[in-house]
């Protein structure tokens, strides 16, 4: 097939390169003219595994292309996909203007009977309003042909995409037109081989189901969290707790580990958007509403715990940061908790050393040259110096750490574990106090207790005092 993908984003370049893999003709456009030249010459703008090589190779065998010419990539393909970018509005819904925008362009240029394919994540009626587009579009300039919008969102994993999409545990096509059908069959074939995964349905129910699906799983990240912060209190281990119900089937493993919340491009924006969409119909979604409430109060416990143990006094210190995309495999800020941390440290007047393997030139992309900010080339020259260290993301180089080197370089010997990615008796065995989320042996924060900073400065302030019985000779 012949195919045109509208968005060089994370979706549009996954989704090319991967149908262009199997066999299809691809055509990515974007109007970015600087990117599209970029990615002629092989430079990605994303991090993810595996997708620079298969562009590169793609390009070479000439079945993957980048173009600005959305005229001449519209004329030459009867399957148009639109994969461009619903950024949150002020109110928390979803920017249609791209959308829009692609819509009327496929009606200022085409040529013949089309079909339209919604990839991005978009609200309930927008294949209704896409068409519309197209049909005023057309109507301008005095034609008409057939075209069909339907849905088709992705369920895109950042940091397994590929795999993702090689193995899909559904695609969803919304539709009720039988060309449709044949024609995603087509296009999906080669996925299809091994075991039908595709789902048809009407237009409106797949959109919902793209906000739906992500709004479980932020459920379940801002359950997990909200049991997570009562373990603490309760002298429970959390760890232990998700073992225990992730064993029951009919709650499983997966999304229920505990940590500094949810962040990324998609589970905010959209948990955001089904609240809005349904305060418009007049319907209080409250419990999508608890789940970002959850997860807001859960971006603030790295900096609260980190607080406590200095007594809130952190203006000149200079904090370590292992961390900064919000999850692993991934070069993605969007709504870190990093970067929530790193806000607030700032507002406090602290400073910070900070490593990522793959999400330095994002953070100064976001945050340029500033002195209370250091991007260091390895997490042991972040930690080089700094009071304390705090953990954002769950890299795995994070969890082969010496220790004890780490012991020694800290002033404080104070780790704030945002992933629980430490045993809290190793650590304690290698002199570390451990804060960590929903462990109860991994010294919670109490009203009444001795900020541990201030302990640590009374026995250095001792031990180097001159004893009171000293005889001074004259």
């Amino acid at each position: 097939m012949q195919i045109t993908i509208f968005g060089s984003g994370y979706v549009g370049l996954v989704t090319g390169a991967s149908l262009a893999d199997v066999g299809h003709s691809v055509i990515c456009v974007d109007i970015d003219a600087r990117r599209v030249a970029e990615l002629e010459r092989g430079a990605i703008p994303i991090f993810e595994p595996g997708l620079s090589e298969m562009i590169i190779r793609l390009q070479r065998l000439r079945r993957l292309r980048f173009s600005t010419d959305a005229g001449e990539a519209i004329r030459q393909s009867d399957v148009l996909f639109i994969a461009v970018g619903t950024p949150p509005t002020a109110e928390g819904g979803a920017d249609l203007r791209q959308v829009v925008s692609v819509a009327r362009s496929i009606g200022d240029h085409i040529n013949a009977d089309k079909i339209v394919i919604d990839k991005s994540t978009v609200p309930v009626g927008t294949a209704d309003l896409v068409t519309r587009t197209i049909q005023a579009a057309m109507a301008d300039r005095g034609v008409e042909f057939n075209v069909d919008v339907c849905s088709n969102p992705e369920f895109l994993k950042e940091g397994s995409a590929i795999e993702d999409f090689a193995h899909p545990a559904r695609i969803i096509v919304g539709t009720n037109a039988p060309r449709v059908r044949q024609a995603m069959r087509e296009c999906y074939a080669p996925y299809l081989q091994d075991k039908d995964r595709l789902m048809f349905m009407d237009v409106r129910s797949a959109e919902l189901t793209k906000y739906a699906a992500n709004a479980m799983l932020a459920t379940k990240i801002s359950f997990i969290n909200e049991i997570a912060n009562l373990a603490e209190r309760l002298g429970a281990d959390i760890e232990q707790v998700r073992r225990g119900i992730g064993s029951d089937p009919r709650i499983g493993p997966d999304f229920i580990r505990p940590g500094a919340g949810y962040g990324g491009s998609c589970f905010p924006k959209d948990v955001r958007a089904l609240t809005l969409a349904g305060r418009e119909l007049g319907y209080q979604a409250q419990l999508l509403q608890a789940v970002e409430d959850v997860n807001r109060r859960q971006h603030d416990v790295l900096f609260d715990k980190l607080s406590a143990a200095f007594a809130g006094d952190l203006a000149g210190r200079t904090l370590a940061v292992w961390g900064l995309a919000f999850k692993p495999n991934t070069d993605d800020m969007r709504d870190a908790p990093s970067r929530h941390l790193l806000e607030a440290l700032w507002r406090a007047g602290a400073s910070v050393q900070a490593y990522d393997p793959e999400a330095m030139h994002e953070a100064r992309r976001l945050y340029g040259h500033r002195r209370d900010l250091v991007l260091c080339e390895s997490p042991e020259l972040a930690t080089t110096g700094a009071d304390a260290l705090i953990v954002c993301t769950e890299w795995p180089c994070f969890a082969a750490a010496d220790l004890g080197l780490l012991a020694a370089e800290l002033a404080y010997p104070i780790v704030v574990d945002g992933r629980n990615m430490f045993d809290p008796a190793k650590m304690r065995r290698h002199g570390l106090l451990y804060f960590s989320i929903g462990r109860g042996d991994s010294l919670p924060m109490q009203a009444d207790a001795v900020p541990v900073a201030r302990h640590f400065d009374s026995v250095r302030n001792a031990a180097t005092a001159p004893h009171a019985d000293m005889q001074v000779s004259s």
